[in-house]
C-alpha cells in the first residue's frame, strides 16, 4: 500500500509538472483517446475473428454436466514411478538374459588358436570389390528402414560386428569372442519379441569387438576410421568396476621431456575418460616437489563429473617438465589424500589406487608402501612406464605387484589406449570372483558416434548394463571379465509415460540421478549453436537439478530427491515463457519419489490455479467420433492417445489414424489412454460449433478483414481447430501452426506458447504479442489470444485457448488511422503520430516489446533498447519492474590471448625453423604412433589421426564454454493505467504520455522526439552478463560436495584374487632402422 501511495503522488507531481510548463508538447487526454479507439478495435477484431465468445458459451453450457476433480501430486507421482519402474524392470530383465546367454556361451566354448571363421563386419556388409564379388567379412546382408529404430535401414534378424580400426579384426581373441557371442543372437530377437519397445542391444567384449542388435551398417568418419571402442563407453566402464577413488601422479622431472610428456599427458587423459559421476578424482604432478594440477583441489578428491574432468585436461596440457623425480613424495601425498577422505568418508568409499605415470623409479620407495599400504594392501597401485627405456621396468613392475595392481610399458601414443584400459579388468576382479552381477544405469548421453544423423545423434538417451563374467573353474582366481551387454533407453520414451494433459498448462515432469544430475527435464538445454550447427554442451550430462530448479535455494527439492525420499513441496518461482524473453510468476506444487531398482528419482510439478483441479465430461463415441473427424481438427501427435509402438504393424499410424482406428473398432488391439480420448472426444463435442462459425465468416458477403490470416483454439487434451481466412501464398505467417513450428505446437514437453501466456491472462481478456522466431523483415505479424475456462463450485480449471493471428502491416494501418484523428477538435488535430516528425509513438506489450513503430525494424524489440532515458524513467516510477533471472546453462565466449602472438614479427628465418620444427615433431608423432604389426595384418589400412592430435591443435580463442549468466525480464505493472512525464536531458526536455490500452496487454507510448537523451541515458539491454567469481568463491564452488547418494554396492577386495597377475613388458614392435631414424629426428627438433 506504502509503494503503490508513493507511485500515485509521483504521478500526481508529474502530471501537475507538466501543465505548469510552457509548452506543452503532448496532451493526454489525445492519447487516452487513441489508446481507447485503438482498444476497441482491436478487440472486434478478435473477438469476431476467433469466437472467443462463443466458444467460452459453449463451455460455460456445459459446467452443470461436468464433474470438478481435484489432482492428488503425491498419488500422481507414485503411479508414474511405477510405470517407469515396470518399463526400466522389462530393461534390466532383458540385459540379464543376455548374460546368461553370453557367460554359458563361453563356459562351453574351447578356445581355438587355429580358428578361421567368417562373420558379418558392420564395415564390409553389402560391400563389392572391383570384381564385383562381396568383400571378406562381408556378404549380402539385407537392411530395410524401421520406424521404430529412427527410420534407419536395419536387419532386425542379424547382428552386426564392429571392430574399432586400431584393433585386428582377424586376431584369433576376436574371432572366438565372436564366435562364442553368436549365441546372442537368439536372445537378441527374443527379446526384442518379448519387449517391442526395446532399442539397441548389444555386447562389448573386453577383447575390443562390439556386437550390435538390430545389424546396421556402419558409417567411418571422414578418414575412413573407426574410433568407437566400447570399451571406453560409460555403459562398459561403470559395469566392469565399482566406484573408485583415484589419485593420478604423474612425474614431470627433466627426463620427461619432449615426446614422453606427451605420451604421459595422453595417458592422464585416458584414465580421466574412463571416469563416472560416481568416481572421485585428483591429478598431482611431481618432481623435486609435489604440486596439486590444480591447488584448489589440494589434499581432497572432487567428483570425476564431466566438468572436472574437462577442467583437469585442461590444466594437464600447461604441464612444464623441471627437476629431480621424487616418487617416494608422491607416494606419501596420494596415500594421504586417499587415507584421509576413507577416514572422513568422502568420496566413493569403495576401490582406491593411484596411477604411477614416469619414466623411471630410482629410490628407495619400500618404507612408504610399508607405512601406507601394508599389510592391507587397500589402495592398488597401477604404474605405467613411459618411453623405450627399460633401465627401471622392474623398479615401476615392483610398485604394482606388490601393491594389488598392475604394470604397463607405454612406448607409443598408439600404446595408450590398451595398456589404460587393463586397470578397469582387475579392479574387476574381486566382482567377477565373486559372480556380482550388479546392474548399472549411466546418466543421461548423446550418441554421437552411433547415429550418422544429427537428429539421431541428439537424442538424450540412458543405458543399463551388466558385466558378463568367465564361469570356467580354472580362471576363476584371474577374475576374467569377458565384457559388458547393455540396451539404451530413450530418455523420450521414458517420459511419455507421464502424460502432459495430467500436468497442466504450466505442469511438467523431471528426472534426476542419485547424484542430483538432470537425467530429464523440460529446461534442461544440452545442445548450443556453433555456427549453424546444433552441437552438445561439454557439460550437457552433468547440470545439476540445483541449476535448473535455481528457486530452491536451500536445495530442500534436490536432497530429497537425491536421497530417495517421498514428499512434496511448494515454490515461488520466476518462469520464463517465448525463448525465456518474458517472465511468468507461478506457485508450483512439487511431487516426488524414487524409481525403485534404479538411481533415478521423478519429480513431477504442477502449478497452483492451473495444475490442480481438471474436469471431466461425457459423450457418446459415436458424436465424439463426428466431430473429432471433422477436417479442421488435429491432435498433438506427439502426445500418446494410443501406444502405436509395440506392434509393428502400428508404427506407421499417425496418433490421429491410431485413435480413430481404434474409436471405429477397426483396431482393437490398440492399447490406448481411456481417460484422455474421453476428454479429446468431450472436446472434439463442445469445440464443434466454432467450424460453424468460422466457415461461416469465411463465406460472409462481407467479406474477411483483410490480414486476418487464421483463426485457432487449443484445448486441454491436446486437440485443436484451425482455419485459414487466406491461401498460403498470401498469408504472411507461413510458418504459423504448420508441423515444424514446435514452440505453437502441443509437444511432449509443452502445452503451445500461446496457450501458456494465455493462461496468464484473465479470461475474456485478450493478449498481443509478436513471436520472436517469425519477426524477420516483411513476415511480421500478431499474435492475440484469450484464454477459456469451467467453473464448478467454484473451482475453476482451463478449458483452452483460442486466438486469431493477424499481419502486422493491417494493425499498423488501423493504429496511424485512429493516430491521426481528434474528437472533439475543430480542424487539424494538433497531436498526429504520423505528420508529427517531432513524435515519436509506440504500442509495447506488457513486457516492453514493441509491436508498432514508425521504424518497422523496431518491432520486436525491447523498448528500452530502443529508448533507454524513457525506460529507465518508467522504472523509476514503477510502471515496469525489472526482474533478474538466471542462467546456469549459458555459453559465453572465451577471450584468451596468445602470449606468442609476437613471433609472427621476427625474422623470416625464424618462420621457416618454426615451421621445420612442427613438420619434424609431427613426422616424428607419425613414427611413434603408427604400428606396423596392425598394418602387414590388416586387410586395408586406414590412415588414422588419433583425437589427441586434433585436439591439440585447436584454437581456444573465440570458442565457447559454459557459464552462469544473469539477464533481466520487465513486466508491467497494471495497477499504473497511465502516467507522463519530462526527462531532462541537459540544455532539452523530453516529454511522454503512456496510456494502458483497454482490454488488452497492451500500452500506448507517445514520445517527444525532439530531445536527445542517449548521452545522458544509455540503452537498457535484456543481453545476459556473464556472473563472475573471484578466486575464493571459484574456489569454493569447485571444491564443494553436494549431498549424492552412493550406489549400494562395492566391489573392493576378494580373498581368492590373483594378485600376481599383474602386467609385463610390452614387446616393442618397431625396427632398428625405424628407431634410429626417430632417434635422428629427435635430435633435429631439439637442436
Amino acid at each position: 500500500m506504502r509503494c503503490t501511495g508513493v507511485a500515485l503522488l509521483w504521478v500526481l507531481f508529474s502530471s501537475w509538472t507538466i501543465q505548469t510548463q510552457a509548452q506543452m508538447r503532448i496532451s493526454p487526454e489525445i492519447v487516452q483517446q487513441w489508446a481507447n479507439d485503438f482498444g476497441k478495435q482491436l478487440s472486434a477484431l478478435s473477438n469476431r475473428y476467433s469466437g472467443a465468445q462463443l466458444l467460452q458459451k459453449k463451455y460455460k453450457d456445459v459446467e452443470p454436466i461436468v464433474k470438478m476433480v481435484e489432482v492428488d501430486g503425491s498419488k500422481m507421482v507414485k503411479e508414474f514411478a511405477e510405470e517407469m519402474e515396470n518399463m526400466l524392470g522389462r530393461k534390466m530383465k532383458s540385459v540379464k538374459r543376455m548374460a546368461e546367454a553370453a557367460e554359458d556361451a563361453d563356459f562351453y566354448h574351447e578356445y581355438n588358436a587355429t580358428l578361421q571363421f567368417d562373420y558379418y563386419n558392420s564395415m564390409m556388409i553389402n560391400t563389392l570389390d572391383e570384381d564385383g564379388n562381396y568383400v571378406g567379412l562381408g556378404g549380402e546382408f539385407p537392411l530395410e528402414q524401421n520406424e521404430h529404430f529412427n527410420k534407419l535401414p536395419v536387419n532386425i534378424q542379424q547382428s552386426v560386428i564392429q571392430v574399432p580400426t586400431n584393433v585386428y579384426n582377424k586376431d584369433t581373441d576376436i574371432l572366438n569372442g565372436v564366435f562364442m557371442s553368436e549365441a546372442l543372437n537368439d536372445v537378441f530377437i527374443s527379446n526384442f519379441e518379448k519387449d517391442p519397445t526395446l532399442t539397441w542391444q548389444y555386447f562389448g567384449s573386453s577383447t575390443g569387438f562390439f556386437r550390435l542388435y538390430p545389424g546396421i551398417q556402419w558409417t567411418p568418419d571422414e578418414n575412413g576410421v573407426v574410433t568407437f571402442d566400447a570399451r571406453n563407453r560409460n555403459w562398459y566402464i561403470q559395469a566392469a568396476t565399482s566406484p573408485k577413488d583415484i589419485i593420478i601422479a604423474v612425474d614431470i622431472s627433466g627426463s620427461m621431456k619432449g615426446l614422453r610428456l606427451t605420451i604421459a599427458k595422453h595417458t592422464i587423459n585416458t584414465i580421466l575418460d574412463t571416469l563416472g559421476e560416481n568416481d572421485f578424482v585428483n591429478v598431482i604432478a611431481y618432481s623435486d616437489y609435489v604440486q596439486y594440477v590444480e591447488p584448489c583441489f589440494k589434499g581432497t578428491l572432487v567428483q570425476a563429473d564431466l566438468d572436472n574432468r574437462e577442467h583437469f585436461k585442461l590444466l594437464v596440457e600447461g604441464l612444464q617438465v623441471k627437476g629431480e623425480g621424487k616418487v617416494k613424495k608422491a607416494m606419501k601425498e596420494s596415500f594421504k589424500i586417499l587415507n584421509e577422505a576413507a577416514a572422513e568418508e568422502r568420496g566413493s568409499l569403495c576401490n582406491q589406487a593411484i596411477m604411477l605415470i614416469t619414466d623411471g623409479a630410482m629410490e628407495d620407495f619400500q618404507q612408504v608402501f610399508e607405512d601406507f599400504n601394508w599389510p592391507d594392501r587397500r589402495v592398488r597401485v597401477f604404474t605405467y612406464l613411459i618411453g623405450r627405456e627399460l633401465t627401471f621396468a622392474n623398479n615401476v613392475k615392483w610398485i604394482a605387484c606388490n601393491n594389488k595392481g598392475y604394470y604397463t610399458h607405454i612406448s607409443t601414443l598408439a600404446d595408450v589406449q590398451e595398456n589404460v584400459m587393463e586397470y578397469l579388468h582387475v579392479l574387476s576382479r574381486p566382482m567377477v570372483i565373486n559372480h556380482d552381477h550388479d546392474i548399472i544405469w549411466t546418466e543421461a548421453y548423446m550418441d554421437s558416434v552411433l547415429f550418422n544423423t544429427q537428429a539421431e545423434s541428439l537424442l538424450l538417451m540412458t543405458s543399463v548394463a551388466m558385466p558378463v563374467f568367465s564361469k570356467k573353474e580354472e580362471t576363476l582366481s584371474h577374475g576374467i571379465l569377458l565384457g559388458v551387454v547393455g540396451t539404451d533407453v530413450p530418455l523420450k520414451e521414458l517420459m511419455r509415460l507421464v502424460p502432459r494433459y495430467k500436468l497442466g498448462v504450466h505442469g511438467y515432469a523431471f528426472l534426476n540421478t542419485n547424484n542430483g544430475y538432470i537425467l530429464s527435464h523440460p529446461d534442461l538445454r544440452p545442445l548450443y549453436k556453433d555456427g549453424k550447427k546444433l552441437k552438445p554442451k561439454p557439460n550437457y550430462n552433468s547440470v545439476d537439478l540445483s541449476e535448473v530448479e535455481w528457486e530452491d535455494t536451500e536445495d530442500a527439492l534436490r536432497t530429497a530427491m537425491v536421497k530417495g525420499e517421498n514428499g512434496a513441496l511448494s515454490l515461488d518461482v520466476r518462469a520464463t515463457v517465448d525463448n525465456r524473453r518474458r517472465v511468468v510468476f507461478l506457485k508450483n506444487d512439487y511431487f516426488y519419489t524414487t524409481i525403485n531398482e534404479t538411481p533415478f528419482s521423478l519429480g513431477i510439478v504442477l502449478t497452483k490455479g492451473h495444475g490442480k483441479n481438471v474436469f471431466i465430461g461425457n459423450v457418446s463415441v459415436e458424436e465424439g467420433l463426428h466431430d473429432l473427424t471433422a477436417s479442421d481438427v488435429t491432435i498433438a501427435n506427439e502426445w500418446t492417445y494410443c501406444e502405436t509402438d509395440i506392434d509393428p504393424h502400428h508404427r506407421k499410424l499417425t496418433q490421429f489414424q491410431a485413435v480413430v482406428q481404434y474409436l471405429m473398432g477397426k483396431e482393437p488391439d490398440l492399447e490406448c489412454d481411456e481417460r484422455l480420448l474421453q476428454q479429446t472426444l468431450f472436446d472434439a463435442v463442445v469445440t464443434a460449433p466454432m467450424e460453424a462459425y468460422w466457415t461461416a465468416l469465411l463465406l460472409n458477403a462481407s467479406g474477411i478483414d483483410g490480414g486476418v490470416e487464421t483463426a485457432f483454439l487449443g484445448t486441454r487434451s491436446g486437440l485443436m481447430r484451425m482455419i485459414r481466412y487466406v491461401g498460403v501464398e498470401k498469408r504472411v505467417a507461413k510458418k504459423f501452426l504448420s508441423p515444424s513450428d514446435k514452440e505453437n505446437l502441443f509437444t511432449l514437453d509443452h502445452f503451445p506458447v500461446w496457450y501458456r501466456r494465455a493462461a496468464e491472462n484473465p479470461t475474456g481478456r485478450f493478449l498481443y504479442y509478436v513471436p520472436t522466431e517469425d519477426s524477420i523483415g516483411d513476415s511480421k505479424f500478431v499474435i492475440a489470444v484469450t484464454s477459456v475456462t469451467v467453473t464448478v463450485n467454484k473451482k475453476t480449471a482451463i478449458a483452452g485457448a483460442t486466438g486469431a493471428q493477424m499481419s502486422l502491416v493491417m494493425l499498423e494501418k488501423r493504429f496511424w488511422s485512429i493516430a491521426n484523428q481528434c474528437s472533439g477538435v475543430e480542424g487539424v488535430c494538433p497531436l498526429s503520430c504520423t505528420d508529427n516528425a517531432d513524435i515519436n509513438c509506440f504500442v509495447i506489450d506488457n513486457n516492453g516489446f514493441i509491436i508498432i513503430s514508425k521504424d518497422r525494424t523496431d518491432v520486436g524489440r525491447f523498448l528500452g533498447e530502443v529508448d533507454g532515458s524513457v525506460m529507465s524513467q518508467l522504472l523509476r516510477m514503477g510502471m515496469f519492474k525489472r526482474v533478474s533471472l538466471y542462467d546456469y546453462q549459458a555459453m559465453c565466449k572465451v577471450n584468451t590471448h596468445s602470449a606468442s602472438s609476437a613471433r609472427p614479427l621476427l625474422s623470416p628465418f625464424y618462420n621457416l625453423l618454426a615451421g621445420l620444427k612442427w613438420f619434424l615433431s609431427n613426422f616424428l608423432l607419425f613414427l611413434l604412433d603408427f604400428n606396423i604389426y596392425s598394418l602387414w595384418q590388416s586387410d586395408y589400412f586406414v590412415e588414422a589421426k588419433t583425437s589427441f592430435h586434433s585436439s591439440s591443435k585447436k584454437s581456444r580463442s573465440g570458442i565457447l564454454q559454459p557459464c552462469d549468466t544473469e539477464y533481466p525480464s520487465f513486466i508491467y505493472e497494471p495497477s499504473i493505467k497511465e502516467t507522463n512525464s519530462i526527462i531532462k536531458c541537459g540544455r532539452c526536455q523530453k516529454m511522454f504520455v503512456i496510456q494502458q490500452i483497454p482490454d488488452s496487454n497492451l500500452l500506448l507510448l507517445v514520445i517527444q522526439a525532439d530531445c536527445d537523451c542517449s548521452r545522458q541515458y544509455s540503452p537498457i539491454t535484456m543481453e545476459p552478463k556473464e556472473v563472475k567469481y573471484n578466486a575464493s568463491v571459484k574456489c569454493d564452488r569447485m571444491r564443494s560436495q553436494k549431498i549424492r547418494r552412493r550406489p549400494e554396492s562395492c566391489h573392493a577386495y576378494h580373498p581368492q584374487e590373483n594378485a600376481k597377475d599383474c602386467g609385463g613388458a610390452v614387446i616393442i614392435s618397431l625396427s632398428i632402422m625405424l628407431f634410429q631414424a626417430c632417434l635422428l629426428v629427435s635430435a633435429l627438433i631439439r637442436q
